[in-house]
């Protein structure tokens, strides 16, 4: 505590600021008795070195104080200051000069430390450019910028004018190689040359120019001055690949090998990889074994053991193609545990380092090696899972105990849902079901797609109650599976239950935004709902998403109609037109929507186009028969009435256009024919055996009075039915009214609904008898399942479907082949 010092109130806190050392005091130097001495006389010399104070170096050197009158300053050495004057003479220059001070000080001349006193410094000598090492330099620079603005070009996909770059490049540099020869410098860079001759065959390559390409690349190797340039046969060899000249492929990546050292193995393994790919694509399958073989032995790798394996399969080896692949399975990744980027202590340092490498470029690609990877093996399980063993499934069985043995271990169950799906395409459903009931006591994930997988199934088959029990199942294991949501609204969906659908298809996009199936079926069902502006965006979402699907572009069709903008509902059916040229709904929409604005003339071309393309829509072929009737081209209606009896034969009104075609026509006589084949084919036609008796009487022929007979029948028949049919229904009306009054009249009364309903089950006189009801031939796809379902275009013909609800997208999860 006694080194502790309380500050007191009374003391002045900025007591000591002014205090300073005397020494620096410049001001007073004038009357500094020992400093003017010094000055003046040559008192300062120093005198041998002799100490004033035993133990001590330093002498004697009173300090003055800001009290009295100060003490000349002496050096360590007792001497005064250097620089003195005695007697008035100037002591001898020495080889130090003061900063600033000088023995004229005192005669009066400035203070001026930085030569101002003499003006500003001269300019800069400028470089003369003109002389041959300049122009030289400048050459060199150009020549290096336009190699830069090349190789930036071509990375950022702008191959044309990276090719541009290096022809200047390659002008500039003959220029300068002129320029040396010319100066006497026979000096030349070959690393320039080299380097604009290699960028030059590299963007001949990149745009095509293939001859271009290989006399650049001829040029570079031919020169003996360019060391190790017989590597760049290898980048021949890949134009000779490119151009399917695969024995000159061949022969230029063994003249590569042949000078590559074994040093370079990496570099020769690959070549000879490519050896082996050449050999593939030329049939030579034992060749590429022995290639592949060897690389196998000396650095194996994921690529060379998959190409292994394509080559056995080729040859129908199956102990080979086993062996194979437990190779694949068994080559290291080299790749570090995903564990590894898992923070799992409290060290705040260790954890940033964890996050920011968890994402870097480094992981992505030991993450996209373990896909390939991945990709790899599951090919070659479904590829020789059918070769190895008697069947399929035996192979497959197989491939999944050899996978569950190594380091792809999760593998396996993605394995056993192939397998149920190869059950699939083999149209073997129960078997398929069989296999993905077998995952309902696995892990969550697996469970989940199986479930999934059920639901698609049973949804397609129509089971509508299993559908829903297993997509139940699918988000029961995982929560946050899309599909299993999207497969629960479809069922949902299929119950009319919309609301309910488009929350689970909302849930579907909470948990995966990119997944396009919700999407869709989120705005199909707000179309059902007529909240059209909702499923407007929805489908302008996906739109921006997927840019060439011409079912979204024809449902943004479709709502714009339903919005009553007939404008933007043709522009949107003309995309669909750029995307489907074919598509003849399309086109009857687009002749529709032109109809209604009054624009016939364009009307006609769409309706044209698309009988042309589908030539049995009835509604295609009505419009364009009608079109030629107004335009006065009867005959011309003739051929599309005629295809219409053909698509209908029971429908009357068809062949009666046809014969109409034939009297307006002037062919009158065959106009007969037709009617009195219609007359045969239906007697009680009323209409046929009118213009009969007209065109009869208008010809003179003596049938007139036997189809005049026949027409009276026919329409006092009529006239009968029509009072049996009134009477019935007014006897039944009468029925109703009086209920159970009287036994003989509710007799009555019954025996008349009899009677009226077998009245009213006969057809009318003016149409012809069937045994069905007609039934109209749709030209668009109309789904089995009901006028509320909508599924996917399924069928061989891919058309847009006119209904609201054309294709509902199913959620399945069914593995990519």
């Amino acid at each position: 505590m006694e080194h502790v010092h309380l500050a007191v109130d009374e003391d002045d806190l900025y007591s000591g600021y002014n205090d300073y050392n005397p020494t620096f005091d410049s001001e007073e130097l004038e009357n500094d008795v020992g400093f003017q001495q010094a000055v003046r006389t040559s008192h300062g010399r120093r005198p041998p070195m002799t100490a004033k104070f035993p133990g001590t170096a330093i002498g004697a050197r009173p300090l003055p104080s800001s009290f009295g009158s100060r003490i000349p300053m002496v050096s360590s050495m007792g001497r005064p200051v250097t620089g003195a004057v005695q007697d008035g003479a100037a002591r001898p220059m020495t080889a130090v000069r003061a900063a600033g001070y000088s023995s004229s000080l005192t005669r009066g001349s400035a203070f001026d430390p930085l030569g101002q006193s003499r003006g500003p410094a001269p300019a800069l000598e400028t470089k003369n450019e003109d002389t041959p090492e300049e122009k030289i330099k400048i050459l060199e620079k150009k020549v290096n910028d336009l190699l830069e603005e090349s190789c930036m070009a071509q990375s950022m996909g702008a191959s044309q004018l990276a090719l541009e770059k290096a022809k200047e490049a390659g002008r500039k540099e003959r220029t300068l190689v002129r320029q040396r020869e010319q100066s006497g410098n026979a000096d030349i860079n070959v690393d320039l040359t080299y380097s604009v001759l290699l960028n030059l065959a590299n963007q001949y390559a990149n745009n095509e120019m293939y001859p271009e390409a290989l006399n650049s690349y001829q040029v570079i190797v031919k020169n003996k001055m360019f060391s190790n340039a017989g590597r760049l046969k290898v980048n021949m060899a890949n134009i000779y690949f490119k151009q399917k000249n695969y024995s000159k492929a061949i022969k230029f990546y063994r003249m590569a090998l042949d000078q590559i050292s074994n040093a370079h193995k990496e570099m020769r393994i690959k070549i000879m990889q490519n050896i082996g790919v050449v050999f593939i694509r030329m049939g030579q399958y034992s060749d590429a074994i022995t290639s592949f073989e060897h690389i196998m032995s000396e650095s194996p790798n994921i690529k060379t053991s998959f190409n292994l394996i394509l080559c056995y399969y080729a040859i129908r080896d199956k102990e080979r193609m086993k062996k194979a692949f437990q190779k694949l399975i068994s080559v290291p990744l080299n790749i570090d545990d995903e564990d590894k980027y898992i923070a799992s202590s409290d060290d705040t340092l260790s954890n940033m380092v964890i996050e920011a490498i968890k994402n870097d470029k480094l992981h992505q690609m030991e993450r996209d090696l373990k896909v390939l990877a991945e990709k790899y093996i599951m090919t070659a399980a479904k590829l020789i899972a059918p070769a190895i063993e008697t069947s399929f499934a035996t192979g497959f069985d197989w491939c999944v105990d050899m996978v569950k043995s190594s380091q792809y271990v999760e593998l396996a169950n993605d394995l056993e849902i192939n397998k149920a799906i190869t059950y699939l395409r083999q149209k073997d459903f129960n078997q398929a079901v069989e296999t993905l009931k077998t995952f309902e006591k696995k892990d969550s994930r697996v469970k989940s797609a199986a479930a999934t997988n059920l639901s698609f199934l049973y949804f397609l088959e129509r089971d509508y109650d299993q559908s829903d029990r297993y997509a139940d199942l699918g988000m029961n294991a995982d929560r946050y599976n899309p599909a299993a949501l999207i497969n629960k609204g479809n069922t949902v969906f299929v119950r009319q239950d919309y609301e309910k659908a488009a929350e689970f298809y909302k849930e579907a996009l909470r948990n995966d935004s990119s997944c396009t199936e919700a999407l869709y079926n989120l705005g199909l069902t707000y179309k059902k709902l007529n909240r059209l502006e909702e499923a407007l965006d929805c489908f302008l979402k996906l739109h921006a998403i997927l840019r060439n699907s011409a079912h979204i572009m024809y449902q943004l069709a479709s709502l714009y109609e339903l919005l009553e903008d007939p404008q933007q509902a043709i522009e949107w059916l003309m995309q669909v037109i750029s995307a489907t040229p074919t598509d003849p709904q399309a086109l009857a929409k687009l002749g529709e929507l032109h109809d209604s604005e009054g624009d016939r003339s364009q009307a006609f071309q769409f309706y044209y186009e698309s009988f042309r393309y589908f030539p049995s829509n009835i509604e295609v072929i009505e419009w364009l028969g009608a079109y030629y009737i107004e335009t006065q081209f009867c005959e011309k209606a003739i051929q599309y009435f005629e295809r219409a009896a053909l698509i209908q034969p029971t429908q009357v009104k068809w062949q009666l256009m046809v014969a109409s075609c034939y009297r307006r026509s002037g062919y009158y006589q065959k106009a007969l024919e037709t009617y009195k084949e219609i007359h045969s084919k239906f007697p009680e036609n009323v209409e046929c055996l009118r213009f009969l008796v007209r065109l009869c009487t208008d010809m003179g022929l003596k049938e007139v009075q036997e189809y005049a007979t026949r027409l009276k029948k026919v329409e006092k028949m009529k006239k009968i039915k029509e009072q049996r049919v009134k009477s019935g229904r007014e006897g039944s009306a009468r029925g109703r009214r009086e209920g159970s009054a009287g036994s003989a009249d509710s007799g009555g009364s019954t025996k008349g609904e009899r009677l009226s309903a077998k009245m009213r089950s006969l057809p009318a006189s003016s149409e012809p008898y069937e045994t069905s009801s007609p039934k109209e031939i749709d030209a668009s796809y109309v789904d089995p399942l009901g006028p509320q379902m909508e599924r996917p275009k399924t069928g061989a013909r891919k058309r847009m479907d006119d209904d609201d609800f054309a294709d509902i997208e199913l959620g399945d999860d069914l593995l990519p082949e």
